[in-house]
Order: C-alpha cells, then structure tokens, then sequence
C-alpha cells in the first residue's frame, strides 16, 4: 500500500488521536533539533543554552529565543498540518482548503473586519483578566497567573523592537508564521475532523476555538482567543478557503505588532491594547456593530460566490 493517504478510512475519533500524536512527535523532533542547531551556531551546550533561555537578562537570550521559536512554530503547526493531510487524503492541498481562491473584496472586508474588532476583543481580554477561580483552586490560579506573568515578559521582550528590521522579522515570526501553521491545524485539520466526527459544523467551529484557546495555555487570554477562533472557524466555513482566515489571522497579528511599535516609536499616541477597556464602552459598541456589519457583508459575499458554483461549500 501507498503511504500516501493511509488513513483516508479512519474515523473520524481515530483521526483526531493520529493528529495529536504527530503534532506531539513533530514538536519534540523540531524542539530538540533547533536546540541542538542553536548550540552549534552560538557554541553552547544544552544545558548553557537552557539556563540562557530562562534568564532573558542574557545578551543572547532574545536571538536565540526569536531562533528557537522559528523552528517550534514551524514543528509545532506547519509540518504536521501537512504530513497529516498527506496521511488522510489523496488530495492534501485540497483536503487544507488551500485550492480554494478568494476574492479582493472579501480579503479586504476581512482585514477591515479584523481591525475593526480590536476594541471588542480587548474588552473580552479585560473582562477575563478580572476573572478568579474557586478558593479551593487558588493554587492553580497563582501557578496561572505566574505563566502568564512569565510569556507576558517574553511577549514584551519580543517586541521590544528597535529599527525596522525588528519589526520585518517580528511580522514574519509572529504574524505570518504563527497565521499560517495555527489555521492549518485548528481550522484546516482539527475543525474538519470535529464537523466529520459530530455532524454539526457549528459545534465543530466553537470547539475548535475552545481548543485553539485553550492551548495557547494562557487562561486570562482565554476569552479573546476563543472569540478570535470562532471568528475564524466561520471564515472557512462561509468561504471554504483557508487563505481567508490565514489573512484574517495575520493581520490580527501584524496589527498588534505594527501598533505596539508605532505607540513606542510615538508617532501614535494611542496604545492600541487599552481601546475598548477601561469602561470605554463606546468603542466597545462601536466595534461590535462594525465588524458585524463586516463579517455579514463576507458572509453575503461568500454565499453568493457559492451559489454561483465558483467554489463549492466545503464544511
């Protein structure tokens, strides 16, 4: 037998087990060996490599971080996203939505969308960070809080950026690569597996979201993050290509970047995290009716294209 599509006939159950496994081999695979690369490109051990990953005071701790982050995406998303669409199906490019085209108009209501949205989702982020868990889980919730702590310094180090070649490199690292590898797995494989398995391709967009949430492991970024997947689970479902939530992801993402920068930089003198919280609740409405307004206008747009036959639904 071929080893292409080998596991085409699997259920659905079985499918879901296989992706986690590969995606859990592929990220041990990528992780050792963008260590043991890091080591010959900076002439260090393991060990001195570790200790200079968990002290970010070190002068080589942000490239050689920025370094191992490259490859984890890469191992942790993109790789597996394709072994596993190579494994259940003949047509792997096809079975990722990624033969789908999409039109001007949408990609532009989508970044639109996207941007309009960022007040709501901040506002979604506040209102998570201020929630707590039962006392009898307050050890849990101070080993969260240390986590979050922990990324939330990493993330600032990250964008600490000083010229425009920082920025360049940040929009490819965590724009671009983190858009494409996240949408193949969640939306591309996971959300597939999830409307195969339980029928209802709704259930299958919120519990993808849930699980895209919920593995980021930053539990008062949960809410946000869930809104985000969902957003982009619908995407796919309305349009079904995968480029359209990739676009929307990505620029979710370079926004954040781009503006953090912009804001340090003071050619803005708005901190785009702080729209929409601090009861500012017009710009939370505001938002809100926007980026209905502008996910309806892709939904028409999409079920039109469909209706049309120029692609037809794929979930």
């Amino acid at each position: 037998m071929s080893l292409k599509a080998i596991w085409a006939e699997n259920t659905p159950y079985s499918k879901f087990l296989l992706t986690v496994g590969i995606i859990l081999i592929s990220v041990t695979f990528f992780t050792l060996g963008s260590l043991v690369v890091a080591s010959l490109v900076y002439g260090l051990s393991i060990t001195e490599l570790n200790a200079i990953m968990l002290d970010y005071s070190s002068p080589n701790a942000i490239p050689i971080l920025k370094f191992v982050q490259t490859f984890s995406t890469i191992g942790s998303f993109i790789f597996p996203a394709f072994c596993i669409a190579f494994l259940f199906s003949p047509q792997p490019v096809h079975y990722l939505s990624l033969d789908r085209k999409v039109t001007t108009v949408s990609v532009v209501l989508v970044t639109m969308a996207f941007l309009a949205a960022l007040p709501l989702i901040n506002f979604f982020g506040e209102l998570n960070a201020h929630m707590s868990l039962p006392a009898f889980l307050s050890g849990v919730e101070k080993w969260m809080r240390e986590s979050e702590d922990k990324a939330a310094e990493l993330t600032q180090l990250f964008l600490n950026m000083r010229d425009g070649g920082d920025v360049l490199f940040n929009v490819f690292m965590i724009g671009l690569l983190p858009a494409i590898g996240e949408e193949l797995i969640f939306r591309g494989i996971v959300q597939r597996i999830f409307t195969e398995w339980l029928k209802n391709v709704h259930v299958a967009v919120w519990l993808s979201a849930i699980l895209f949430s919920a593995l980021h492991i930053q539990f008062y970024g949960f809410l946000p993050r869930m809104m985000l997947g969902a957003m982009l689970g619908y995407l796919l479902v309305w349009s079904g290509s995968l480029w359209l939530p990739i676009v929307a992801h990505f620029v979710n993402n370079a926004a954040a970047i781009l503006m953090s920068y912009l804001f340090k930089e003071q050619v803005i003198g708005l901190d785009a995290d702080k729209i929409g919280t601090e009861n500012d609740y017009l710009s939370v409405i505001v938002s809100l009716v926007l980026t209905s307004i502008l996910l309806w206008m892709v939904y028409r747009k999409e079920q039109k294209a469909v209706s049309a036959n120029i692609y037809p639904p794929k979930l």
